[in-house]
């Protein structure tokens, strides 16, 4: 059988496509390999009407909304694309193959962290990026901030709102003008020199850093990751994520089409900044423009039949 639409990734995005294709009475699969990026995190926020939803449950209500509306969804991942619009094949990890008429990138991406001994294994609990996702449950705590680059500066800001106790770790920032230190420090903002060496961790939550032999107390740590869009498997077709001091994404118009026909993403692969509910919302606007591109194209060739 051939899809109408083949969505890689079942995260918020592809679940949210998934489940308008499904209602527009299209055929549709979706291949999700199960390991989402938000996976590590206590739960998702900011989501209207899921706050606080553990990630792996939300992933699991969209599966059985898709499937209730007739949608297909599967283990696994694609390995390879080839093919043209109106007829693409997707190899699976498995060695399966699926033909879609569309395809819809909602992959979303995957961190490269700073080198840091023992920082990986806190990611998404005590190791943190943004506060809109984490600030409220370390609100008032003593939040530590990693300096490996200009976000550092912009990150103790925006922490500040969160808590009265901000530490900045220059550890590899090159340097901070006097004017951004005058700022930070008028605001309370502890600035700490030398690299951080290494976390502290008591009771399986961290408790300090390690700073020039000694313990820095802090209760949760900010980090600058780079992401990356997971789209190796679009190599095959010449389509390459663009990459910036951010990390990477495909390049895409309004309605997310990609430079190869045939082809959308929705989601964080094509927005590293994209939250979970702007995820779930691009997911729905990349749909219906999908669908009306595949009624337009069914409509000229009854006219080319008639």
């Amino acid at each position: 059988m051939t899809y109408d639409v083949l969505i890689i990734g079942g995260g918020a995005a592809g679940l949210s496509a998934a489940i308008t294709l499904s209602r527009a009475r299209r055929r549709v699969l979706v291949v999700d390999g199960g390991r989402p990026r938000n996976a590590p995190a206590d739960g998702v926020h900011n989501y209207l009407g899921r706050e606080g939803t553990p990630p792996l449950e939300l992933m699991a209500i969209g599966r059985g909304e898709v499937e209730h509306y007739g949608g297909e969804v599967v283990d696994g991942t694609v390995v390879a694309i080839t093919g043209t619009s109106g007829a693409f094949s997707a190899t699976l990890d498995s060695g399966a193959t699926v033909t879609a008429r569309r395809v819809v990138v909602a992959t979303g991406l995957r961190d490269e962290l700073p080198e840091l001994p023992g920082l990986a294994d806190r990611w998404g609990r005590d190791v943190i990026h943004c506060p809109y996702c984490h600030g409220w449950e370390v609100r008032d705590r003593v939040i530590g901030i990693l300096g490996t680059g200009p976000a550092a500066l912009h990150q103790a800001m925006l922490f500040r709102q969160w808590t009265d106790h901000v530490v900045l770790f220059e550890h590899r920032l090159p340097s901070i003008a006097e004017e951004q230190r005058a700022l930070l420090t008028a605001r309370g903002v502890r600035i700490v020199s030398g690299e951080v060496t290494g976390l502290v961790v008591r009771d399986d939550a961290i408790v300090g850093a390690t700073v020039n032999g000694e313990t820095v107390a802090i209760d949760a740590l900010t980090v600058a990751p780079r992401a990356h869009a997971r789209v190796d498997f679009l190599a095959s077709l010449g389509l390459v994520p663009v990459v910036d001091e951010m990390g990477s994404q495909l390049e895409h118009d309004a309605m997310g089409r990609t430079a190869v026909a045939g082809i959308r993403v929705a989601g964080s692969a094509g927005d590293v900044k994209a939250q979970v509910v702007v995820s779930a919302a691009d997911g729905l606007l990349v749909a219906a423009a999908l669908n009306a591109e595949l009624i337009e194209e069914e409509f000229q060739s009854a006219l080319a039949k008639d």
